[in-house]
């Protein structure tokens, strides 16, 4: 394969093409467009070109501002931060922050550029029709993608199938339903996967996605529509509940309790065949797996988020991003993980796991005890030589502070503890479950770092495996629980069995125990807010929090809450949509 990183070769033409087209495409693109097609050769490498240029609009233009993946992943029941910082967006407010509406424009966006890509490559005379039909097929399976996250975040919405200049679009378009919308994505992937190389074959490029990509994303489809479909009685239970109790004025952080709740089927999803495919999630997530599509696998814990297995077998396709670039970095890593300072002092560092999300955990699993911080020391405190250390528990305070035993001996603090400052921890927001897998980067001094976040990880096929093994069998098999196992073992987990003592033995149990895998293994991924809501569970597992969470975050959500408002850029504008989604 060719080895080379997807940092766009057209940055030049960028930035000297952004404002010469047309301000026709409006709605689709806010005015302007990426590229004058006359720039690129008709070859292989024009073809590349096309496809690399619409992929790099992800990281400078969608990923380039906070707006993503804050709002992928801040509206759920597991993430939370300081009010300051986790924004109206985490407390509900939709309507009164762009994060909804950075959503539906940059994915037009998208959209606009694949579509774009499509109609000049299918021009071309003198590239091959390989190169043509790989780099066609990265385009239909982007624009699929982005199609994806529109329909699960604002229900209903146009299908922009060519560009305005095409002569074959208005650039006025009604609201699709939700299935018909759900077709074109299918339509979209499996011409993805027909026509686009594997990660094995020798023309493959490193960093773009792949025939495999395809695939996945086509069971993660199927898996979406299917749960969304089963109808309203079936149950889910989820382990959370209210996060503290307030005992003598203090917060006092509670162990989350297993709530069962009732599913309430999706609307617009009602027409669909949930048996059906809940069957083609499981097949396709299978084809994956076997290698129909490419090689792919789990790597160890330790390797998984190192730089150097980027874009390897467990990351089926990622953001690719450049270190201290101001156009192809990306800064939101500083308030997941941190900024580091001249002596390792850390500024940022907002954005968090609850307490509750911690304690879904045994002790010995290495995604709470690797993969969380358990050690900081914030900007403010260098001068007071203080340190800060999570959980706030007795076992962790003896680590963090020492401690004299039943014989009256001093324990000293244990490494990295050791090292002469005086550790605290307390039940607020400035203490949370901080996760590792965005600190392996160049350099984490910088504001704009190469953190390549996932869209696909192996991981995430074999917990869609399980899951949808699990309902279009009606129960639990071995292969579905052995898919489960895998992605428990790589984390030192406690395998779950089928037999025995806290067996997952029937449909409901193996269903919530997947789910709940899910949230531990793909926390801040994306993912939690869209398996709550596919799943029904999403108004009763927030509300169970019992209004705020401990760092005081709104927890509370309505009916309105299910859809994003459309902006106002297409409400009103678009002559065929002059209302939005219902309580906006």
């Amino acid at each position: 394969m060719k080895r080379k990183n997807i940092k766009p070769v057209l940055v030049a033409v960028f930035c000297c093409t952004l404002l010469l087209c047309a301000c026709a495409d409006a709605l689709e693109e806010k005015g302007f467009s990426f590229i004058n097609e006359k720039m690129i050769a008709d070859s292989d490498e024009g073809a590349e070109q096309w496809a690399t240029g619409a992929y790099s609009t992800l990281t400078y233009e969608v990923f380039r501002w906070n707006a993503f993946p804050h709002v992928l992943d801040f509206d759920c029941d597991y993430m939370t931060g300081p009010d300051w910082a986790f924004g109206k967006f985490g407390s509900g407010n939709f309507q009164d922050d762009d994060h909804a509406q950075q959503m539906w424009e940059k994915m037009y966006n998208i959209i606009h550029r694949c579509n774009l890509g499509i109609e000049n490559i299918a021009l071309m005379s003198n590239a091959s029709e390989a190169a043509k039909n790989n780099a066609m097929g990265e385009l239909h399976f982007l624009k699929a993608y982005a199609y994806f996250l529109l329909v699960r975040a604002f229900g209903p919405i146009p299908v922009r199938d060519h560009t305005i200049n095409s002569g074959q679009s208005d650039i006025h378009q009604p609201r699709q339903p939700i299935d018909s919308v759900y077709n074109y994505i299918i339509a979209n992937l499996r011409k993805g996967e027909q026509m686009m190389y594997k990660n094995t074959d020798k023309d493959f490029s490193l960093g773009h996605a792949s025939a495999g990509a395809a695939a996945s994303l086509l069971a993660k489809v199927y898996l979406t529509m299917a749960s969304a479909a089963v109808p309203t009685g079936e149950k889910v239970i989820v382990r959370g509940g209210k996060g503290f109790e307030k005992v003598g004025g203090e917060k006092v952080y509670t162990h989350p309790v297993a709530i069962e709740h009732t599913k309430t089927q999706l609307a617009g999803y009602e027409n669909i065949d949930y048996k059906k495919y809940f069957a083609w999630a499981r097949d396709k997530a299978k084809e994956v797996i076997d290698g129909k599509y490419g090689t792919y696998g789990l790597l160890s814990y330790d390797g998984l988020w190192e730089k150097g297995n980027r874009n390897t077998v467990e990351h089926i396709w990622s953001l690719q991003t450049v270190s201290d670039d101001e156009i192809y970095g990306v800064s939101f890593g500083e308030g997941y993980v941190g900024l580091l300072g001249t002596v390792g002092e850390v500024y940022g560092l907002h954005h968090g796991m609850r307490d509750h999300w911690y304690k879904l955990f045994e002790p010995k699993d290495y995604r709470i005890v690797k993969g969380v911080m358990h050690r900081w020391q914030r900007y403010h405190a260098v001068e007071y030589k203080g340190g800060s250390y999570y959980p706030n528990t007795e076992e962790w305070k003896k680590k963090a502070q020492g401690y004299t035993d039943s014989g009256g001996n001093w324990v000293a603090p244990v490494e990295p503890f050791n090292d002469g400052l005086s550790y605290q921890s307390k039940n607020d927001n400035d203490h949370l479950a901080f996760l590792t897998k965005y600190a392996h980067v160049t350099d984490r001094t910088k504001k704009r770092t190469d953190i390549y976040y996932p869209f696909l990880r192996f991981a995430d096929v074999l917990l869609i495996y399980a899951e949808a093994a699990n309902e279009a069998n009606e129960g639990p098999t071995e292969e579905a629980l052995d898919a489960l196992n895998k992605v428990r073992q790589r984390s030192n987990a406690t395998l779950k069995t089928l037999t025995g003592t806290g067996n997952i033995n029937d449909q409901v149990l193996f269903r919530s125990a997947v789910l709940e895998e899910r949230a531990m293994e793909l926390a801040e991924e994306g993912d939690r807010r869209w398996d709550l809501i596919r799943w029904g569970i999403y108004l009763p597992v927030m509300n169970a929090i019992g209004g705020t969470d401990e760092a005081d975050i709104v927890k509370t959500r309505m009916e309105k809450h299910l859809l994003f408002p459309i902006p106002g850029s297409e409400v009103g504008v678009n002559k065929y949509i002059q209302y939005n989604n219902n309580g906006w």
